[in-house]
């Protein structure tokens, strides 16, 4: 009886001892695929290090081998204002002078300045169309350099007060471009390009005005020189024309005169 339960304790402990056990299984496959899976894993890794690395090289700001003070400009030139609070110094032209500070689209200060012209509808009433033309475009060339220098000094007083504003912005750029900091990140070097281009763009804006002004007054100047032109041409057609005529009716005048003239 002894050995049956000796016997049964030895069988049900084997039992116990084979169903902890764990069988060891070698699949060549499967340690291929992990195998190839972390040597990718580990060379991805190596990769997105190198790239990290390369970016921190790039990313490097100029400002890490060399002062970047040394590319401004020392001392720039400022924008002036023309002198108009003084009474002493600027009698007569103070708004005008302001005009020229600040602009003027009324052309008030400009009008304020010059000779008034005379209202010439009611003055040459009816008369030679020929005569009326002539002073006709002589009146225009006046009113279009009238309209031609109040539009250039409030374009010019524009400038001036913008160039003003656009010296500080510049300041702020430059100072922010001398900025040694390391910690600003590509998107700031963008916007620091945005902001000079867009001034830049102003200028650009600004010197085409500046031309279309000066156009302008050259555009008068030929005007005024081609109606001298035309109306010296015009005196010397009328001689050609009349000349002969004239010159009969003078002698025949002359003779008449002579024959007739007695002594008093």
């Amino acid at each position: 009886m002894r050995r049956r339960l000796v016997c049964a304790l030895a069988l049900i402990l084997v039992g116990c001892i084979a169903t902890e056990a764990q069988t060891v299984v070698f699949d060549p496959a499967v340690t291929l695929r992990n195998t190839v899976t972390a040597l990718a894993k580990e060379y991805f890794v190596d990769l997105q290090q190198q790239e990290r690395r390369q970016l921190d090289r790039m990313s490097r700001r100029l400002s890490l081998f060399t002062d970047l003070a040394k590319y401004t400009l020392p001392e720039p030139p400022r924008w002036r204002i023309h002198n108009f609070n003084d009474p002493e110094a600027v009698l007569f032209a103070r708004e005008y002078h302001a005009a020229l500070n600040y602009g003027d689209a009324t052309g008030n200060a400009y009008l304020g300045v010059s000779v008034p012209l005379m209202d010439a509808a009611g003055v040459l009433g009816e008369g030679d169309v020929t005569a009326l033309h002539d002073f006709a475009a002589r009146l225009a060339t006046i009113n279009v350099a009238d309209a031609t220098v109040i539009a250039a000094t409030n374009d010019t007083g524009r400038v001036r007060y913008n160039g003003r504003r656009e010296q500080a912005a510049i300041d702020e750029l430059d100072a922010d471009v001398r900025d040694p900091s390391q910690e600003q990140s590509a998107t700031a070097v963008v916007e620091k390009l945005s902001g000079s281009a867009l001034i830049a763009a102003r200028q650009r804006q600004a010197r085409a005005a500046l031309l279309v002004g000066i156009v302008e007054q050259l555009l008068v100047d030929s005007k005024r020189s081609r109606d001298t032109e035309a109306s010296v041409m015009n005196m010397q057609l009328t001689t050609w024309r009349t000349g002969r005529a004239a010159n009969q009716a003078f002698v025949a005048g002359a003779g008449d005169a002579l024959r007739t003239w007695r002594q008093p």
